[in-house]
This record gives C-alpha cells, structure tokens and sequence, in this order.
C-alpha cells in the first residue's frame, strides 16, 4: 500500500500526458480570427443564441482602467460580428450565462450584461475581492467566481452578505466549472472536487497557470493552461493527456469555451489577440 501511495504521489507531481489509460483525444484547427481583439481573455460559446462571447481586457491584466470589453463572434466563421459588443468594463475574464444574463468576472465585481439589450444590466460587488478570474453557472443559477488573488470563491447569484463559499486551503484559484461530478476549480496545478465540507481533492493533474475548464463527456474533461498547453484529463482515472501545445509560437491558452453538440474547442490566445477554433476528436 505505501508504494502504492509513493507511486500515485510521483505521478501526480510529474508532467501531465504520461498516463496510458487516458482516452486518445485530439484537437484540429478549424479557424482563426482576425487580431483587432485586444488581450482576449475568455471565450464562452451560447448555444441558444449560437453566438461567441469573448473578453478583451485591452490593458493591463489587472488593470482597473476602463477599457475592457466584450466581443461577438461567429462560431463558424470566426468572424468578429461585433468588436465592442459591451464597453465599460475594466479587466473582464470568465463569463457564466443564466437565461438572458451574461455574469462577468472584472476585478472586484461581477459584471451583469442583458444579453438582448446588450447592455450592462447591474454590476454585484464581491466584498474584500481582488482578482476575480472565472465564472461557473449551475443549473439552479447560482453563480460561483473564483478570485484568484485572495485564493477564495463566491457565490454571487443568489446575492448574500457573506459570499466567500467554503473550498478551504485554495492556492490561487482560476478555472471553475459546476460540473455533474460537483464543483471543480483549477488550483496548484491540478483540477480539485470541491468536497460538502469546503476541503479539496485533487481529481487530476494539470500544469502551471491552468485556466480553463471544460466538461466532454462522463468524467472527461479539457483543461486549458493558460502558458500555451491543452491537456485532456479523465478525474475517475485521474489521468491528464496534452492535446495542444503552443509554446514554441508563444500564444497563450486561456479560459476555452466550448461547444458541447459539434465538440469544438474555442482558445483565446490572449496576448496574441485573436480566437481559435479546434474540432475535438475523442477515439
């Protein structure tokens, strides 16, 4: 048992992709847009409206400066249909969608968008945040957002006085996803189950700066890391393949979003300004 336990350690603090029990998944590129984004940070595909959100923070990452915005883009094409689609904002990274709302993290609130009006509908001050990164909607519309430079997480919808949710001993949170398999968050290099009693349990490895997490299929999932690798993990067998890697052409791969029907993968490429397509295939 021990070297059973020395054996899953190791493996677990090495490279991801090593594993053989994890499924072969691969990405193809389908298309790019044009680079008038400006620092796109999130991508979050709507299937009802068959629309493309994109996050520009148009600055400093964590810059309180006004400029950010919010992009429409075709999921076909790639073609930008509306560059500043919502103004106002200030570093704006993960989104959520709940009926005709579209929740943003930015800084220190969350930021609330009438899809139709396409305007700023509210914006929920989350008390003591710094860095609030990503935004995950469960079915009930309850909306979790990670605020990864005070290492907690928040529920900002229903609106409470103390927001902080219980997920104890977060190291710098980012990518949250309310999942059938319960809430998981992307920290210290791994994808972490949320446990009823706020503790943590790493369900698989990741790499540095993990961003983005997306559900495929039963336990299956694709985690961006926002350095420039893809990886596709499997949290009952606690495995993670890389599927993408786009160091060498120093493009970013921050918060993916994802079209769960066609299963294509949407990457910001951040400081690379512009979104890429990828169809996945699952063998």
């Amino acid at each position: 048992m021990k070297m059973k336990n020395a054996i899953l350690c190791l493996f677990l603090a090495g490279a991801p992709g090593m594993s053989a029990l994890a499924q072969k998944a691969t990405l193809t590129k389908l298309w790019s847009t044009d680079t008038t984004l400006k620092v796109p940070e999130s991508v979050y595909f709507d299937a009802k409206r068959d629309i493309l959100y994109v996050t520009n923070i148009d600055g400093e990452p964590w810059g309180k400066d006004g400029q950010g915005f919010v992009s429409r883009v075709s999921p076909k094409t790639g073609k930008i249909e509306t560059l500043r689609w919502v103004e106002g904002l200030n570093a704006p990274k993960g989104m959520g969608v709940y009926k005709n709302r579209l929740y943003v993290a930015d800084m220190n609130e969350v930021v609330v968008i009438d899809i139709d009006k396409g305007a700023i509908e509210k914006r929920i001050p989350v008390a003591n945040a710094e860095g609030l990164n990503d935004v995950t909607v469960a079915k009930n519309g309850q909306v979790f957002v990670t605020d990864s430079r005070k290492k907690t997480v928040h529920v900002v919808v229903p609106e409470v006085p103390n927001s902080v949710y219980p997920a104890n001993g977060l190291k710098g949170p980012n990518g949250i996803l309310a999942s059938p398999a319960g809430l998981l968050v992307l920290d210290n290099n791994s994808v972490n189950k949320v446990n009823a009693d706020g503790s943590l349990t790493v369900v698989a490895p990741a790499s540095s700066g993990a961003d983005g997490i997306e559900h495929v299929k039963g336990d299956e999932y694709i985690v961006s890391c926002w350095k420039g690798d893809v990886y596709y993990v499997n949290i009952k067998n606690n495995t993670s393949e890389k599927i993408l890697d786009t160091q060498a052409e120093k493009l970013q791969t921050a918060d993916i979003g994802y079209d769960a029907k066609k299963r294509i993968v949407y990457i910001p490429t951040f400081f690379g300004n512009h979104v890429t397509a990828y169809q996945l295939t699952v063998n």
